[in-house]
């Protein structure tokens, strides 16, 4: 009897391996999903946008979703993005550089000064070397807007006038005087610095004669003013754009609002515009930024259902008005498709 039970426990514990070793080997049991999940790299990434009623939080916060939805099944890394309200291009800026953020929409001229630590007082001699683009999305227009019954016809018409330019130290105010300076009229003009959703209100009161807005138009804010009080926007030629150029401002692009723009205007404008730029830390590994920018285009349809803006994002004027070095993760899926690089994109 004792070598029955010898033999019986010895049966009993070679079932048990044999048991194991299925269980762990075979095609469809937990062991199997464990695995795949844990060999599926995931990389954590927080995208600092603008305010709630702007076009960066909508938009970011669309393609925060989609890296969550598509990263895994399609570019086989777990993208865990969130999207988060800010101050927009300035502050993302200085969030890329204070590792607060890995990803940003922000203006390009402002990622330019933020690059270079040139013109704005938050970035003189505190350059933000870190930041690498991705690509630009769609144009930010620079609106020198007046009332629809104004005299004012002309930059050069603002001479000795009230004029609304943006918060003090902002992109817009650097933009204004820029513009200005070019015209030869900012010296000579009375500047109130203020953001442009009280400019439009101080605009539609008759405290100011012309308020310059930096935004993706139309405007919203612009928009609502003119219902009651019709506006135009003052033509910015091409001699203007030429003379930036000549001084070095790369980030200028041209535009032509057409007349459906505003109520008050009755013709299509020449003006200017930044882009706004989708950039990221160059601490973000390259596998990242390569499902990142492939995602970006891959899923833009989604992007363009969320917002009107959407519209401008292509990979065919994904490097148009780019004034910061691209990350090599875009680099590569860019070259990939057949896109030839700048140098002067080139980290």
């Amino acid at each position: 009897m004792k070598k029955l039970a010898t033999v019986g426990l010895v049966a009993v514990l070679l079932f048990a391996v044999v048991m194991a070793g299925c269980t762990s080997s075979g095609g469809g049991g937990t062991g199997t999903s464990s695995s795949t999940s844990s060999a599926t790299e995931s990389y954590s990434l927080t995208i600092y946008t603008g305010g709630t009623s702007g076009v960066y939080y909508p938009l970011g916060s669309a393609y925060a979703n989609i890296l969550n939805q598509y990263s895994a099944k399609e570019a086989g890394i777990k993208i865990n993005a969130k999207a988060v309200t800010s101050g927009a291009s300035v502050s993302n800026a200085k969030a890329i550089g204070d590792g607060d953020a890995q990803a940003a929409i922000m203006q390009n001229d402002v990622a330019y000064y933020a690059y270079n630590g040139v013109v704005l007082d938050a970035f003189k001699g505190k350059p933000v070397k870190k930041l690498r683009g991705i690509a630009a999305l769609y144009p930010e227009t620079i609106q020198f807007v007046v009332r629809a019954d104004s005299n004012i016809k002309t930059l050069q018409d603002l001479k000795g006038k009230k004029v609304a330019v943006g918060a003090a130290g902002s992109g817009t105010a650097v933009a204004a005087q820029q513009i200005l300076e070019a015209a030869g009229v900012w010296n000579s003009i009375q500047k109130v610095y203020v953001k442009f959703s009280e400019a439009a209100q101080q605009l539609k009161l008759g405290q100011i004669d012309a308020a310059v807005i930096v935004s993706g138009a139309p405007t919203p804010a612009i928009e609502q003013i003119a219902v009651q009080t019709p506006v135009r926007v003052l033509p910015i030629g091409s001699d203007i754009y030429q003379e930036l150029k000549g001084k070095g401002y790369v980030f200028y692009v041209t535009q032509t609002l057409p007349k459906s723009t505003y109520k008050g205007m009755t013709e299509d404008t020449p003006t200017l515009a930044v882009k706004s730029l989708l950039v990221v830390s160059a601490d973000v590994p390259d596998n990242v930024v390569y499902a990142m920018t492939m995602l970006l285009f891959k899923h833009v349809e989604t992007l363009r259902q969320v917002h009107a803006k959407a519209k401008y994002i292509s990979f065919e004027t994904a490097l148009n008005g780019m004034s910061i070095p691209l990350h090599p993760g875009a680099i590569k899926y860019y070259e990939e498709k057949g896109k030839s690089i700048p140098n002067n994109l080139k980290p």
